[in-house]
């Protein structure tokens, strides 16, 4: 939640009359104010089930242990970046909330979870782990087989283009023309399954993070219009005239 962008998005947000709350998933491996992974443990075991029923687990306390008193729970929107933009999608899809959710907004998120060959999986699968690196920190962690598991267990409930379909609240879809590790053509696919109202918005010379960095250097053009297209969005599918 303290990575590059995030935190000037909040503060962007909450300029615009919004209440932000913006959270670490419990297997991320960090608690606020590391720059990097901690535990390394709770990385090595966090699965996208795990992570889909933390953000619904937020949901269901806006507004009660979360926010008190500052949160219209009939006027919620969801965003998320990349891996956290195909849960927003799985959870605005979810029977608890997809009728409840007013707006979504994804920057650069995955089409699906499942995103190795064979070849790769069984290796995973026979070691017991597998290893990846922080492309924006250089750091080393490894990813324990239970990751595997669970994405093979409930490939259903995380069907990334499957909830796309079902989903009812207000999409945008925003995604870097040179995004170097979820390719445009997956944002195309998600826009193609998005069923209601989705936008698709293409952003010319843009990466993954749209040229953040970490620490925050400053927005970059691509950041820009990313920023001002989510902050209209939102104020226009939350915000009362």
């Amino acid at each position: 939640m303290e990575w590059g962008f995030f935190p000037a998005l909040g503060e962007l947000l909450s300029e615009r009359g919004l209440t932000v709350v913006r959270f670490n998933f419990t297997g991320n491996g960090m608690q606020p104010g590391d720059e990097l992974v901690t535990n390394h443990q709770a990385f090595r075991t966090a699965t996208f089930s795990q992570d889909l029923q933390d953000l619904l687990s937020l949901l269901s306390a806006l507004g009660e242990s979360v926010a008190k008193g500052l949160v219209d729970t009939h006027r919620v929107g969801l965003f998320g970046h990349s891996r956290g933009g195909g849960t927003a999608i799985l959870a605005a899809a979810h029977t608890d909330w997809s009728d409840r959710l007013q707006a979504l907004v994804t920057w650069s998120a995955v089409g699906t979870f499942d995103r190795l060959d064979d070849a790769t999986r069984l290796v995973w699968r026979q070691k017991g782990s597998t290893p990846m690196v922080n492309a924006r920190t250089g750091q080393e962690l490894f990813l324990d087989r239970i990751v595997l598991d669970d994405l093979e267990k409930h490939r259903h409930e995380l069907d990334i283009l499957a909830a796309a379909s079902r989903r009812l609240a207000p999409w945008l879809l925003i995604h870097g023309e040179d995004d170097e590790t979820v390719p445009v053509a997956e944002a195309r696919t998600l826009a193609e399954h998005a069923g209601g109202e989705g936008v698709l918005l293409e952003i010319p010379a843009a990466s993954h993070t749209f040229g953040a960095t970490h620490p925050f250097a400053g927005p970059t053009p691509q950041l820009i219009e990313a920023l001002n297209a989510t902050q209209a969005w939102f104020r226009q599918h939350l915000i009362d005239d």
